[in-house]
């Protein structure tokens, strides 16, 4: 959490740059924001700080000049600096950059290597095989035994009609030409 000046305040961006928030605190009133579209699909470069922080700000100059001081942290806070932390926790980047995750290599969020995939409860009524990755550069190239079934330009999914019940071996292929694979059963 950042304090600015009157304002305690923390921001937050989804993966896949889905939803964007900001919530404050000036010692008195709790505000959040939400930026984001109603239907869940990505908007390229949203983040907390560039698209939920202006609005937080402004809802709190409305406000007026506040009374209540903020409180002091609790004893035992941490306060540390990005350089201070260590390295798995240093993964933040600067909004103006255009990707995620630019040193990882992309993976296979689901589905989970070795699973079996219910087509019938768990894509809903389509019975369409949904495939998610994280971390890699966009776009991304989707397999389905070898055979390409989709390619995204900022979307980390894909769907795609399998042709039946058994094994099949998914991949993916990111910009830079690192991929990753799960063998799951579709029943």
């Amino acid at each position: 959490m950042v304090s600015l000046g009157r304002i305690a305040y923390k921001t937050g961006t989804s993966y896949g740059y889905r939803d964007a928030r900001a919530i404050g605190f000036d010692g008195k009133t709790v505000i959040g924001v939400w930026v984001g579209r109603p239907d869940g699909a990505p908007v390229p470069g949203l983040s907390g700080i560039i698209g939920a922080a202006p609005i937080l700000f402004e809802s709190f100059d409305r406000l007026g000049s506040r009374t209540a001081l903020l409180r002091k942290a609790p004893p035992g806070v941490l306060f540390a600096s990005n350089t201070q932390l260590p390295a798995p926790l240093r993964r933040f980047r600067h909004p103006n950059e255009d990707v995620v995750a630019r040193d990882a290599a992309p993976k296979i969020a689901f589905p989970a290597d070795g699973v079996d995939v219910d087509l019938g409860s768990a894509s809903g009524s389509t019975g369409s095989l949904v495939v998610k990755v994280r971390d890699g550069v966009p776009p991304f190239t989707f397999f389905a035994n070898g055979a390409p079934f989709g390619r995204s330009a900022f979307a980390r999914q894909n769907a795609r009609q399998p042709d039946g019940a058994g094994y099949v071996t998914l991949s993916v292929v990111d910009a830079e030409g690192r991929g990753d694979k799960v063998t799951v059963f579709l029943n």
